[in-house]
C-alpha cells in the first residue's frame, strides 16, 4: 500500500517568488501612497483589451496593502480576479494574503469540506508572479502621461 506523504511547503521557492513579486510590484507601482492606482491594458488573445489594476489600500512604515484586480470584460459565469496582496518592506516581499476577501491558510489538509488545494496559497502567489510578468511585458498603460514642451 503507497502511502500519500504530507504536503510540504517550498520555503525556499516561496521567498523567491516573493522577493521576485515584490520587485515586479515596485517596478509597476512605484509610487506606494495610500489610495494610490494604476491600470494596465492587457491585449487578449481575442483581440479585446483587458485590464489589471493596482490600488494601494494602506500603507504604513514596514508593510503596505495591495489590491491587484483583472477585469477581462464583461461574463455572466467567470467573475473578475481580485487579489489582496501585503508588501513587506523590511524583507522586500510581497505575498497574496486574501483572494476575494477570504483568508488563507499556508496549507490546506486534502481532502477538505472546501475542496481547496494543499498549496493554495503557493498556487496564488505563483498566478500573481504570471500576471505582473505579462503586465510588465506586454502591458499598456493606461494612466495619461503628462507632456512637457521645452
Amino acid at each position: 500500500m503507497k502511502v500519500k506523504r504530507k504536503y510540504v511547503p517550498d520555503l525556499a521557492r516561496m521567498m523567491a517568488e516573493g522577493e521576485a513579486n515584490y520587485r515586479r510590484l515596485l517596478k509597476l507601482l512605484p509610487a506606494l501612497d495610500a489610495g494610490t492606482s494604476c491600470r494596465y491594458g492587457l491585449r487578449l488573445p481575442d483581440g479585446q483589451l483587458g485590464q489589471l489594476s493596482l490600488r494601494v489600500v494602506e500603507n504604513f512604515a514596514y508593510t503596505t496593502a495591495l489590491e491587484v484586480e483583472q477585469s477581462l470584460g464583461e461574463s455572466p459565469w467567470l467573475k473578475t480576479p481580485l487579489l489582496h496582496v501585503r508588501l513587506y518592506h523590511d524583507a522586500r516581499i510581497a505575498e497574496v494574503i486574501a483572494p476575494r476577501n477570504r483568508m488563507l491558510e499556508g496549507v490546506y489538509l486534502y481532502p477538505n469540506p472546501a475542496m481547496r488545494a494543499p498549496d493554495e496559497k503557493a498556487q496564488l502567489n505563483t498566478f500573481l508572479a504570471e500576471w505582473l510578468n505579462h503586465c510588465i511585458d506586454y502591458g499598456l498603460s493606461q494612466e495619461p502621461v503628462e507632456v512637457v514642451r521645452l
